[in-house]
């Protein structure tokens, strides 16, 4: 199979983050737990973990790094964990609902309110964001890159139209490992990243980054290792937020995919930016396919075809081609009402580094088949 969902988990992991967790399933020790040499050992590779993540975006320091077991959870903790009565959040219809289902808890809850930047001209405006701005405005959530078109709004520009004293917390689901954040030079307050994605690690790998203005609550509860006399979570972070086992294998992953992030970044951007390039030439000519993404880095095409939806679109792809995309709405539902493609969605191909010009051109002459049906 030619796989090409890699937007919801990538398909391909470099032998290194294969290696990294078959190891750290033969230690079978936990980490921070105990006094002993592989228990020490676990910690000290959760805390270079830690680390790395901090220095290859720009973080607060190794202590203000939380993993957690996914990009949603991570989100959790930056909004459920922060956000308090009379608040006001503006988000953007970019976003995933890993972002917007906890917002709609909040308001349904009668805890916070919320406005939604429109798309202007394709894009999220960094002067719409401001005139949303209100006296109790406490946090702007905005993802670093769409998961649908691959539109990846200027995080640091929002900045600057942000009043001062306002959070700014970025999804950083798709954008993790492709594109290069800097969370003090953007002025991000916190940073949610999903391992198994752009950052090649494998499911259950994942973290809050968060700076100093930020102070989470704990949603999950239970044995850290530290502060063993106290009832309550620790006092400190990250413990204060990490409730229970960390998933070692899924952390050492995360620490090898990171580390070839940081050396191939650039490089692998390019490589994606010139997949998606591809693609968009090939389809552009194909009548009654319209095409909602541009050449991006982070690998994102999603399409539409005019008289088949897009569900079944994926369906024939699969069972009769062996590729793999997905259809339908793809968890953001927001983007597609922007776009008019709601409730049917668009098709979402999306690409790993790994991949070649030949897997794009079979998808390609795929489509260009079924349109000719």
């Amino acid at each position: 199979m030619i796989y090409l969902d890699n937007a919801a988990t990538e398909g391909y992991k470099p032998a290194a983050v294969q290696s990294a967790v078959l190891a750290a399933m033969k230690v079978c020790a936990n980490p921070g737990r105990s006094g002993h040499r592989l228990s020490l050992a676990c910690a000290e590779r959760v805390l270079a973990c830690r680390e790395l993540l901090s220095d290859l975006f720009g973080g607060y320091g190794y202590e203000r790094v939380a993993f957690t077991r996914s990009c949603t959870e991570a989100l959790n903790l930056a909004l459920i964990g922060v956000l308090e009565k009379g608040d006001h959040v503006i988000t953007t219809c970019l976003e995933h609902n890993s972002v917007l289902r906890p917002l709609h808890v909040l308001q349904e809850a009668g805890v916070i309110s919320y406005d939604v930047v429109p798309l202007k001209n394709g894009h999220i405006d960094p002067a719409s964001i401001s005139s949303l701005v209100k006296k109790n405005t406490r946090m702007c959530v905005v993802t670093t890159a769409s998961n649908v078109t691959g539109e990846a709004p200027d995080l640091k520009e929002i900045r600057k139209h942000l009043p001062e004293r306002v959070l700014l917390v970025a999804d950083g689901a798709q954008g993790g490992g492709h594109l290069p954040i800097h969370m003090r030079e953007w002025g991000l307050d916190a940073l949610a990243l999903a391992g198994h994605k752009g950052l090649h690690a494998i499911q259950g790998a994942a973290a809050l980054l968060f700076s100093e203005r930020m102070e989470p609550r704990p949603l999950l509860f239970g044995g850290t290792g530290s502060e063993s006399f106290r009832l309550g979570m620790p006092s400190f972070y990250p413990d204060r937020l990490e409730a229970g086992t960390l998933s070692y294998p899924a952390i050492c992953s995360l620490y090898e995919g990171a580390l070839i992030v940081k050396a191939h970044r650039k490089e692998d951007a390019e490589r994606l930016f010139e997949l998606t390039a591809v693609l968009h030439a090939a389809l552009t000519p194909l009548n009654g396919c319209k095409l909602y993404f541009v050449p991006n880095p982070c690998g994102i095409a999603a399409f539409s075809y005019e008289k088949i939806s897009s569900e079944e679109l994926a369906g024939i792809l699969s069972e009769k081609y062996d590729i793999a995309v997905r259809g339908g709405l793809h968890c953001a539902p927001l983007v597609h009402k922007a776009l008019g493609t709601f409730p049917d969605g668009l098709v979402r191909a999306s690409f790993s580094p790994a991949q070649s010009l030949k897997e794009v051109d079979i998808l390609a002459r795929a489509l260009k088949e079924i349109t000719c049906f």
